[in-house]
């Protein structure tokens, strides 16, 4: 009974926090709608704008909520688009390319935070969000990230230029690549392997060709899908380095993060038994929902003022960032061809 009256009182505690998370999320959706602009980015612009409610006792509860639990259910829910027979027809030197991309955009993002005064996290950061899958990415990342005073303010920091950025290129990427001959093949290689958000690419892509726009959209769910070694990797990389500054004399168990668990386990389900489309598509919708509410909460909890205090450095590593995996790309085509 003393139970069941704590999460009754436990419900009620979030509830007010997480019903604002949720309007703000469908507001951002109506604008999306309207304007075009991403969901994500009218997320975070409008949760920003009532900061206030961060420090709100009624509401900071289910504000926490939505950014931590609600986040990690959305990730987890990302397997749903993935299947290893997607993977495995983009033939080996696209999926070791693509990977090896994603890697050397992390370890560049690294080296620039760590040699100027961005620091070394906000470049791993950075990194994982732009060779990724963006603001999901951002998210995942951040989740297994040793908490500091910074976390929050660099990871909305990383969101908000990820995906202007990734907006940019919905619109120029497609152009650079009838610019340089690219056959529709090749196009989506690159659209795929380059453009931040999963929403951006599926936009990039049919807007070239039909064949573009499949070829992208496989790339770029099995660039989503490097997010489980990379968030593993970078648990165990972390940890470690706690255990060292703590003076441990073992290497300090990683276990592996629930969303990732979740994630592996619906990509299998995905691929070897598969729900019915009706039930896949409300899941992905709803993958799609815990990420903006997310977002919407860490909006929340973030101050402009806090945001002006990044600089410009930091946006410029992303935009570097964003410059390499593109070249990357294109060089392996140039490869191919």
């Amino acid at each position: 009974m003393a139970q069941s009256t704590y999460s009754i009182a436990g419900v009620k505690s979030v509830f007010p926090g997480l019903l604002v998370c949720l309007v703000i999320a469908a507001a951002a959706q109506f604008l999306a709608d309207h304007y075009g602009a991403p969901q994500m980015l009218f997320a975070l612009l409008i949760g920003m704008a009532v900061h206030f409610l961060a420090d709100d006792v009624k509401t900071a509860p289910g504000i926490g909520f939505a950014s931590s639990t609600v986040l990690r259910i959305g990730v987890a829910l990302l397997g749903l688009r993935i299947t290893l027979d997607q993977i495995s027809g983009l033939g080996a030197f696209a999926v070791v390319w693509v990977a090896l991309g994603v890697l050397a955009t992390i370890l560049f993002g690294y080296a620039l935070g760590r040699f100027t005064r961005a620091g070394s996290r906000l470049g791993v950061l950075s990194g994982a969000s732009v060779g990724i899958c963006g603001a999901s990415a951002a998210l995942a990342v951040a989740a297994i990230m040793p908490r500091d005073k910074d976390q929050e303010r660099n990871t909305i920091f990383v969101v908000i230029t990820v995906t202007t950025l990734s907006t940019i290129s919905m619109i120029a990427y497609p152009i650079l690549a009838q610019a340089l001959g690219l056959s529709d093949n090749e196009a989506g290689l690159f659209l795929g392997g380059t453009i931040h958000d999963v929403a951006q690419v599926v936009g990039a892509g049919y807007s070239v060709s039909e064949e573009t726009g499949n070829v992208s959209t496989v790339v770029k769910l099995f660039r989503v899908v490097l997010l489980v070694p990379v968030v593993l990797v970078l648990g165990f990389v972390w940890r470690q380095g706690e255990g060292v500054a703590a003076g441990a004399g073992k290497l300090p168990r990683v276990p592996l993060p629930s969303f990732v668990t979740g994630f592996i386990a619906l990509v299998l389900v995905n691929s070897f038994m598969p729900l019915p489309e009706a039930v896949n598509a409300v899941l992905v919708d709803a993958s799609r929902w815990c990420l903006v509410t997310a977002i919407a909460a860490l909006g929340i909890k973030t101050s402009l003022q806090s945001l002006g205090e990044v600089g410009f450095l930091p946006v410029l590593m992303i935009v570097l960032e964003t410059v390499l995996l593109a070249a990357w790309v294109l060089a392996g085509l140039a490869y191919l061809g």
